[in-house]
């Protein structure tokens, strides 16, 4: 396929993942932001009025750099997995396959489809904390590159999982089972320095440690973890989770029967 082919499939592609999201926006675009405002409200101001200050800095400004990249990594997982599966399941994805689309354009498609949704919700919710707290940008280059791979891992997660679902179920079951609780344990809501050597230790095996705090330094200028060394793994999940997804769909897995 020529260059401008090429591009074409890709540009079809994401545009059709744009406007699969945002065409039914009441379910992909609002729910995270009313669910962030509650996390705001109750978190930020509520709780955050008793603890006082985190890391040196208020405690409503210290979590909203990790509510951001929360919703970022739940929206561009949900978004591929749940558009792909729903493709594979309807058995029109064998259409896609069978065309000369190289696997690297599919791919690359539903990732960069996944980012869009996942980095809009993202810009959302941070203009929504503003409405909470004052931000100040320490470092827009370690805060940019790490909010977009993050956003492009997290959507090759989503495919990786919707090739290997057999039904509706099994979409939801690395969301629940996985995401949430790293999530949670990822220091969005505490700095791991108030942990035991043990748990500082076991928390340093998180890998969302180290994209929430790389995102942290780039707006507020402090972290758990040396920025460079958060994107240098973000580089590294990202590599390996490609080499998986184009192996799985040269060989067709969950797709071919």
């Amino acid at each position: 396929m020529s260059s401008a082919a090429l591009f074409t499939a890709f540009k079809t592609i994401v545009v059709k993942e744009i406007r699969r999201f945002t065409r039914i926006w009441v379910q992909t675009l609002l729910p995270p932001v009313i669910t962030m405002t509650l996390y705001f409200i109750i978190f930020g101001n509520l709780i955050g009025s008793r603890i006082g200050q985190m890391g040196g800095l208020d405690y409503m400004a210290f979590i909203v750099p990790g509510l951001i990249m929360m919703s970022v990594i739940t929206n561009s997982y949900a978004n591929v997995v749940s558009s792909f599966f729903s493709m594979k399941f309807q058995r029109n994805i064998e259409e896609l396959l069978v065309s000369p689309v190289p696997n690297w354009i599919i791919l690359a498609g539903w990732v960069c489809g996944g980012m869009a949704r996942g980095l809009s919700i993202g810009l959302i919710v941070t203009v929504l904390s503003l409405a909470f707290t004052n931000l100040t940008i320490h470092n827009l280059g370690i805060m940019v590159t790490t909010v977009f791979l993050t956003s492009a891992l997290f959507s090759l997660g989503g495919f990786i999982n919707a090739m290997l679902a057999t039904k509706f179920d099994d979409i939801s079951i690395v969301p629940t089972f996985v995401l949430t609780p790293l999530t949670y344990l990822g220091g969005v809501f505490y700095s791991i320095d108030l942990l035991p050597d043990f748990w500082r230790g076991v928390s340093m095996a998180n890998p969302i440690l180290y994209m929430v705090n790389g995102f942290r330094y780039g707006i507020l200028g402090v972290s758990d973890v040396n920025p460079f060394v958060s994107l240098g793994m973000i580089l590294v999940f990202i590599t390996v989770l490609t080499i998986i997804a184009l192996r799985m769909l040269a060989r067709g897995k969950g797709i071919r029967h």
